[in-house]
């Protein structure tokens, strides 16, 4: 049994981290593999690109029911679904014979996912506290988010290289056996509600509709283009699904977003930031990785250890946000973060098509990797303060929603982008010209985050919500045994 109904911390923090890292991983290691895939499964070049949207599509149409159901049926039960759907899907992908067989594993990898991260954010965001705890936890798992995405690039090709591209699915196995296996050794059952509201039915079905849509809209771009009449009419059913889910949650009892929460500055704020800082991110692994191998000639093992210094540099980025975070705001790092990760993009806009490694790639990928790691903690910090604890899932659902979509609108957006400026030509300065052009419109969309973060975010400190310190508890009989706890308490152990 638990010395406590929030079970020991450093495990939860663990379990977390293991399957963030899973979850980040898987969406950038397949990337590297997809030649492979194409030769070894007989896939048309519409098709595979479904390899990579089906799991965009149905990630990015679930994260707020996922983060709903978190909340109303159990933080550890999406968890452990999440993940345990997540896992055998990775199997079933690792074991495939048929292109379809393929793209129905990565949609249910999408779900699995759409279930697990946001109970898993929200885990940690109500098992530590506001303030100086969970701004260190949500340090730890934002480097390893960032780094699970840095390091899915270099073992994408290590894997495809040498072992094959089945590896690129089973090796997300051991991974998620380890988060299921620390589950049961710190992670506590879920506590029965004393009152559990009903899933709103019609919201689920209206968000995952309209972001689905939003979401296909998007990539279909890439085969018909942003002037197709059906690109056009998928991205206006789904903006109407979307007024329609608004005008459903003003009137629930129970909604599965609360709209009153986006009135909030922090959470508000966040979400903005969170989409913008996302699409320059995305964009610049794709058009650096595009560039390393299509105008470099690199392969795909060198193309993913080229990234190894991008992955140090967030890291020490990541670090220096949580104590910078710590100490004052979160805009305090978002600010110097947002602007250097534009300072680094930009450098990378005069790449050259005669250039190499360390002349156009290293210097910008130091600046931009710890630009980088400098906005992602204290964006995460920002997007949950001042959340009730029973709407952790919504605000965690929430976030990784705009991340996704933020992800997916902005590398579609800046692929049209480049593919204008390269033409029909298919020559290396061409396809050079492209990639410059679409890192430096990353540039700018990390310049429009800070932006967003002087403009919106408050000034006070982290944690500071504003209410009045937790009467001390003198006997009497309190709704929440662990409400007015501190952490060292709830950990049960001396720190």
């Amino acid at each position: 049994m638990y010395r406590n109904s929030r079970g020991r911390p450093g495990v939860i923090l663990a379990a977390v981290a293991v399957a963030q890292f899973a979850i980040a991983l898987d969406l950038s290691v397949v990337n590297v593999a997809l030649p492979a895939l194409r030769t070894a499964l007989g896939f048309s070049p519409l098709g595979l690109s479904w390899v990579v949207h089906a799991y965009a599509l149905t990630l990015g149409g679930c994260l707020l029911l996922g983060g709903r159901a978190a909340d109303l049926f159990g933080r550890r039960r999406l968890f452990v679904l999440g993940l345990t759907v997540f896992g055998l899907c990775s199997l079933a992908g690792g074991l495939a014979q048929e292109p379809w067989q393929l793209i129905a594993a990565r949609a249910g990898q999408g779900l699995g996912a759409a279930a697990a991260a946001p109970a898993a954010l929200a885990m940690l965001t109500t098992t530590f506290t506001e303030g100086l705890r969970r701004v260190r936890a949500l340090g730890v798992w934002s480097g390893v988010n960032a780094a699970g995405g840095a390091l899915g690039v270099l073992a994408g090709g290590l894997l495809t290289e040498y072992a094959g591209w089945r590896w690129v699915m089973l090796v997300n196995l051991p991974i998620v056996a380890l988060a299921l296996a620390l589950v049961p050794a710190g992670v506590p059952v879920d506590r029965r509600p004393a009152r559990r509201d009903r899933l709103d039915v019609l919201g689920a079905v209206l968000a995952t509709g309209g972001v689905g849509l939003l979401v296909l809209g998007v990539v279909r771009t890439e085969s018909a283009g942003w002037g197709a009449a059906g690109t056009w009419a998928m991205l206006a059913a789904g903006a109407a699904l979307l007024a329609g889910f608004v005008a459903a949650e003003r009137r629930t009892a129970a909604p599965l977003l609360r709209l009153g929460l986006l009135r909030g500055r922090w959470v508000a704020g966040a979400n903005v930031l969170v989409f913008f800082s996302t699409a320059g991110q995305f964009a610049a692994f794709y058009f650096v990785s595009l560039y390393m191998q299509q105008v470099l000639g690199m392969g795909a093992a060198a193309t993913g250890a080229a990234f190894l210094p991008f992955s140090v540099s967030l890291v020490a980025g990541t670090l220096a946000a949580t104590r910078i975070t710590s100490a004052h705001t979160p805009r305090t790092a978002l600010v110097p973060g947002a602007l250097l990760a534009a300072a680094g993009l930009a450098w990378f806009a005069f790449i050259s098509p005669d250039g190499g490694f360390v002349t156009d790639v290293l210097g910008p990928c130091l600046v931009t990797g710890l630009g980088v790691g400098l906005v992602i903690a204290p964006t995460v910090a920002a997007a949950t303060t001042g959340v009730a604890p029973h709407e952790a899932g919504m605000a965690s659902g929430l976030m990784n929603s705009s991340r996704q979509l933020g992800g997916c609108v902005g590398l579609a957006v800046l692929a049209t982008l480049a593919q204008h400026r390269t033409g029909t030509a298919t020559g290396p300065a061409a396809l050079n010209a492209g990639y410059a052009l679409g890192l430096a419109v990353a540039a700018a969309l990390f310049v429009l985050a800070a932006v967003v973060a002087v403009g919106v975010l408050p000034g006070r400190r982290a944690g500071d919500t504003g209410r009045p310190p937790a009467p001390k508890e003198t006997g009497g009989t309190a709704k929440d045994p662990d409400e007015h706890r501190t952490d060292d308490e709830l950990e049960g152990t001396p720190s």
